[in-house]
C-alpha cells in the first residue's frame, strides 16, 4: 500500500512538473515513433518529419505553445507518457476504446483506412477493392464481406506490426484462419512482403500508398474493402495523459482552427496525396 501511495504522488508530482512548464512558456514534449511513413519518419539529419509533425508543429504555433518532438519506440509509447516522458503522443494513433482506459485523446485529425496487401503472385481470388467494411455494422454484407477474406486469405502468413489494431483485429477475426507474424516496425514488414518471405500484410492505407508507389512495392497489391470503425476507432487523435485536460483543450482549439481553413487539408494532400481529414 506505501509503494502504491509513492506511485501515486510521484506522477502527481510529475504532472503538475508538466503543467508548470507550459505555463512558464518551456517546451512541450511531443513524441513521435520516427518508422511509420508518412505519418511519421527519421530525415538523413536525424530530425523527425511527416504528418505528425507537420500537423503539430502548426496545432503549437496556433496555440502560442513551444514544443519538442522525441522519439520514443511503438510498443513503450503509451506506458512513457503516463510517467512524465513527454507530454503528448502524435504517431499516427487510432482513438480506441482501450487506449481511452489509460490515456485520453484530443479529436480527430486524421481519418483511418485499413487494407490488406498481398503478393500478386499468390493469384487470390477476385475481390472488390471499392468496397467498404465497417466493422461498427453488423450487417449481412459485412459480414460476408469478413468470411470471404477469412476463406481467401486461409492458410497464407499475414504480417502486422506489433501493438496495433491491426494486430487486434487479425487476432481477433483471422486468428484460427492464418499464420500471424508481427515485426517492430512496418517498414521491416514491407521488406519481407517485397522479398516474398510474406504473403501479405494488413495495415493503414496511408502507409501501403507509400510502399506501393515505390520500386519494392510492385509484386504487391490491395487486396479486399477498406475496413474501418469498431476496434479501429473513429480516427487519429493526440495521446494525452487523462489528468492534462487543459492541454487537449488547447490542441482541440488550435486543431479546429487549423480545419476551418484548410491547412489541415493541405498538409494532408502533401503527404499522402489524399484527403484523409475530411468526412
Amino acid at each position: 500500500m506505501i509503494g502504491l501511495q509513492m506511485m501515486t504522488h510521484v506522477l502527481l508530482i510529475i504532472a503538475t512538473a508538466s503543467l508548470a512548464q507550459a505555463e512558464d512558456g518551456k517546451a512541450i514534449k511531443i513524441a513521435t515513433e520516427g518508422a511509420f511513413p508518412p505519418w511519421n519518419a527519421i530525415d538523413t539529419s536525424g530530425k523527425p518529419i511527416g504528418f505528425d509533425i507537420d500537423v503539430g508543429t502548426a496545432l503549437c504555433e496556433r496555440a502560442k505553445l513551444k514544443c519538442e518532438f522525441v522519439t520514443q519506440a511503438w510498443d513503450g509509447i503509451i506506458p512513457a507518457l503516463n510517467v512524465g516522458k513527454y507530454d503528448a503522443i502524435m504517431a499516427g494513433m487510432s482513438i480506441t476504446e482501450k487506449r481511452k482506459q489509460v490515456i485520453a485523446f484530443s479529436n480527430p485529425y486524421a481519418l483511418t483506412s485499413n487494407y490488406f496487401v498481398v503478393n500478386k503472385a499468390l493469384r487470390l481470388p477476385v475481390v472488390d477493392n471499392e468496397a467498404q467494411l465497417d466493422l461498427s455494422s453488423q450487417t449481412e454484407a459485412n459480414k460476408r464481406a469478413l468470411q470471404t477474406l477469412k476463406e481467401n486469405l486461409k492458410g497464407k502468413a499475414i504480417g502486422v506490426q506489433g501493438s496495433t489494431n491491426a494486430e487486434a483485429f487479425i487476432r481477433e477475426h483471422f486468428g484460427d484462419t492464418v499464420e500471424i507474424r508481427t515485426y517492430d516496425k512496418q517498414d521491416n514488414l514491407n521488406m519481407d512482403l517485397a522479398a516474398g518471405r510474406l504473403d501479405g500484410g494488413l495495415a493503414d492505407y496511408s502507409v501501403w500508398k507509400a510502399f506501393l508507389e515505390s520500386k519494392y512495392g510492385t509484386s504487391a497489391t490491395l487486396y479486399g474493402p477498406r475496413i474501418s470503425g469498431g476496434l479501429f476507432g473513429p480516427g487519429v487523435g493526440i495521446g494525452l495523459r487523462k489528468e492534462d485536460r487543459w492541454l487537449a483543450d488547447t490542441f482541440n482549439d488550435a486543431l479546429k482552427a487549423i480545419t476551418d481553413d484548410g491547412s489541415l487539408k493541405q498538409m494532408s494532400l502533401k503527404w499522402f496525396g489524399a484527403d484523409l481529414v475530411s468526412k
